[in-house]
This record gives structure tokens, C-alpha cells and sequence, in this order.
């Protein structure tokens, strides 16, 4: 009778984790929300009142701007820093 051959199994080598697994964090979901919140404001003041309100003509654009430009762009490119990079950095002693 014949040895059976076992074949090992690649799927062990080949199982590499993603580097986008834990990208995003508990902040970043945070600074969403709160851009979602910022932006509902900014178009609920551009609602008010008739069409040279002064709120609805400035501030409300201003709004959806930092909305739009900065609290968005902020929560998909935030990522904490690791705690041990600093002082592996050489000429930071």
C-alpha cells in the first residue's frame, strides 16, 4: 500500500492583513459626524428668510465652507501617530 501525501495548505503563507484594516478610528468618525452636523446647519441657515437675508448671503456659505474644506478632509486623513516613533527617530535625543 501506497503513503498518502499530504500537500500543505497555502492559504497559511498567502494571508497577508491589509493595511487598511484599522484606518479608521473612533476621531475619525467623530470629526464625520460632526462635518455632517456642521453642513446640515450651513444649508439650515441658508433657508432663512427672504433672499438678501444677511445670515443666508454670508455666514451660512461660510459655514458650509469649513464643512466642505476643512472638518471633512480632516476626518478621512486624521490618523493618530504611533507611541514609539519618536524615539526611534534618529538625532531626536
Amino acid at each position: 500500500m501506497a503513503k498518502q501525501v499530504r500537500k500543505q495548505s497555502r492559504s497559511k503563507k498567502l494571508q497577508k492583513e491589509s493595511p487598511f484594516k484599522n484606518y479608521w478610528d473612533s476621531i475619525n468618525y467623530i470629526l464625520l459626524a460632526s462635518g455632517i452636523l456642521v453642513l446640515v446647519i450651513g444649508f439650515y441657515l441658508m433657508s432663512f428668510g427672504p433672499w438678501d437675508n444677511p445670515v443666508s448671503l454670508s455666514f451660512s456659505p461660510l459655514v458650509l465652507l469649513i464643512a466642505y474644506l476643512i472638518i471633512f478632509p480632516l476626518s478621512i486623513l486624521y490618523k493618530k501617530k504611533k507611541k514609539g516613533t519618536d524615539e526611534n527617530v534618529p538625532g531626536k535625543n
